[in-house]
């Protein structure tokens, strides 16, 4: 199919750009598509290393994550969305509710995502909560003797067959 005589004047000439500037938009372009390009497979190779080196789970692998996703994020708002051209006041009404709720998201990542419901594996919330619980029991007599005293029997214990 050949657009060549379509009737349709060119992109320089329908908005009034000339090709000096459609070079430069073109640049900017590619420079943002290897710039994202560089980003992602830094973080492809620092991901497939993570388990081998055992990095999983360390502090520093989830701020570099969270950073090169937001700076990847940065990239496709300033340059595909158009906002790098706007007024420094507009920027931040925009990005401001943006920026609040990730900052909120990145707290909710690293303070309590590390909560599995594995033994061993929970947070200071979590240990304080059980240490509440035992509290309570303690104090409402739920101890040996009021179990023994209420008739709560201990199940027999299976002797272990070797």
């Amino acid at each position: 199919m050949d657009f060549a005589h379509d009737n349709y004047p060119s992109y320089e000439t329908m908005y009034n750009h000339d090709e000096a500037y459609g070079k430069k938009a073109r640049r900017t372009l590619w420079n943002v598509f290897w710039i994202m390009l560089a980003i992602t497979i830094a973080e492809l190779v620092v991901g497939f290393m993570a388990p081998g080196k055992g990095w999983t789970g360390a502090l520093w692998l989830k701020i570099f994550f969270i950073s090169f996703t937001l700076i990847k994020a940065g990239y496709i708002v300033m340059a595909f969305m158009h906002l790098g051209h706007e007024v420094k006041f507009f920027k931040y009404v925009i990005l401001m509710p943006y920026i609040v709720f990730m900052f909120y998201l990145i707290f909710i990542v690293l303070v309590e995502g590390t909560y599995a419901g594995e033994k061993g594996n929970v947070t200071r919330v979590d240990q304080v909560l059980v240490q509440q619980q035992i509290n309570l029991r303690k104090s409402h007599g739920h101890g040996a003797a009021h179990e023994a005293a209420a008739g709560h029997e201990e199940a027999p214990k299976e002797e272990a067959h070797h």
